[in-house]
């Protein structure tokens, strides 16, 4: 789960309570900002905990 970069939808393991489990990487530095692509909430997660949750990933 290296190299994510601005625009990468990342598939979750778990769905959001909203039913999305597609999120976009909106900000990358120290930690990540992840926007749910099904209902717009925006969270932040450290790589680790990234790394953690991830199924996968697609480009934008």
């Amino acid at each position: 789960m290296s190299g994510l970069r601005l625009g990468t939808v990342v598939r979750m393991k778990k769905p959001h309570p909203c039913g999305g489990d597609r999120w976009q990487v909106v900000r990358v530095g120290a930690d990540y900002k992840i926007k749910c692509l099904t209902c717009g909430r925006v969270v932040m997660l450290t790589h680790d905990e990234l790394a953690k949750r991830a199924k996968g990933t697609e480009e934008a």
